[in-house]
Formats: structure tokens, sequence, C-alpha cells
């Protein structure tokens, strides 16, 4: 959890269909916004810090930095570095699967968790959690098939669920998508990565001869 010591924390979530903002100040969330968006991150995420206390300015900034959808995390370090930059702030990131599973454990599952999000071509992002959370394996990308036979009695959590309920519609688990007020939840350990895209997946995009950028 973000320990009272710490500055107040803006915390931006555009990883996924949702577009969430929070801040968070001696470890308690103040204000928070969280939509469902779909696309459109880049018009609604200013305005959204904009309405919060302050206008959202805090000492230190915390962003989503996947995986997840491209754009989306692309849009949210943007902001992220820029206002860091304008307000002379730090800023660091953190997972959006491991937010999935702090969440998880928060409402009372017990057991070990597979944190999955959806990824590019029909595949889903996941990695697997213990309750902390902490991590057992790394982040993947996996077909569907491969992720439910990778899942070991684990519970799923995630809107990648839905492609795993597509081959095996009797998969139980919970669909969910990243909040930024979660991220209250996280160990310090957790919300320390570096302010860059972890896209979870190699690039579509090849050079020539093959070569992946």
């Amino acid at each position: 959890m973000i320990d009272s010591p710490a500055p107040r924390t803006l915390v931006i979530d555009t990883a996924t269909a949702a577009c969430s903002v929070a801040l968070i100040e001696a470890g308690v969330v103040i204000a928070a916004t969280h939509r469902e968006v779909g696309r459109g991150h880049a018009e609604q995420l200013l305005p959204m810090i904009a309405a919060l206390p302050d206008g959202g300015r805090a000492g230190h900034i915390l962003v989503d930095v996947g995986p997840g959808s491209f754009t989306g995390l692309r849009v949210g370090i943007a902001a992220a570095r820029g206002l860091a930059l304008g307000w002379d702030a730090g800023v660091s990131g953190y997972s959006s699967l491991a937010l999935i599973a702090a969440a998880a454990f928060a409402a009372g599952h017990d057991g070990e968790i597979a944190a999955m999000l959806e990824g590019g071509h029909g595949e889903v992002f996941v990695q697997s959690f213990a309750p902390g959370p902490v991590a057992l394996d790394a982040l993947a990308s996996r077909k569907p098939e491969a992720a439910i036979a990778a899942l070991a009695g684990r519970w799923p959590v995630g809107n990648g669920l839905r492609w795993l309920q597509q081959v095996a519609p009797e998969c139980d688990g919970q669909p969910a998508l990243p909040d930024a007020a979660d991220a209250v939840l996280l160990p310090p350990a957790l919300t320390a990565l570096p302010p860059r895209p972890l896209y979870g997946r190699a690039p579509d995009a090849k050079l020539p001869g093959g070569i992946t950028p």
C-alpha cells in the first residue's frame, strides 16, 4: 500500500478499454474517476485529470505501463511524463495485471489468481499471482487454449476471460478492467516500474529481412 510519507500521487490508467484517474494522499484515495470508454482516451484523459482537486497536481505520478492497448498505453505514459515535467514531479509505473490481481485479493479472493487481459491476434496477456500480490511467473501472451492449459486451478480475473470462454464456455472467472483507484492496494515494490510501455508481446512490424525492431 502507498505509505503516508509519500507525496500526493496522481494515478493514470489508460491501458485498456477503461480510462481512469485517481488522487491518493496519505494512503487514501481522495478523488477518482473511472469510465469504460473503449477508445478516445486522449480526448477523455486530460479533462478527467483537470476535474480532480487542484487539477490533479501531485508530487508523484503513477501510470499503468501495461500490458494493454498499444495506443492507450502511449496516451497515459505521454500524459504522465508531460505532467511530471511541468510539475517537477516524479513518475513511475505499475503493471495492469498486478493491479487487477490486487483488486481481486482485496475483494476477498484468497487463492492464486491468473490475471488476464485481451491481447492482440486473439491472444490474452496472462500472469499468475499469489496474495500480496506476488507474481508467480512471467508475463506471457497466449492463445486461449494455452492459457486454459496453464491455469492449473487458478482463478481467472480480467477481460481476457471472454476469450477463454469462447473456447471453454464452462470456464468460470471474474471479468475486470484496471481501475486507477486500486493503485492504493499495490505494495511499493510494484509501483516502481520505469514509465515506458510493457507491451507483453513482440511488435507486429518487421524491419527488412524479417528483423523485429
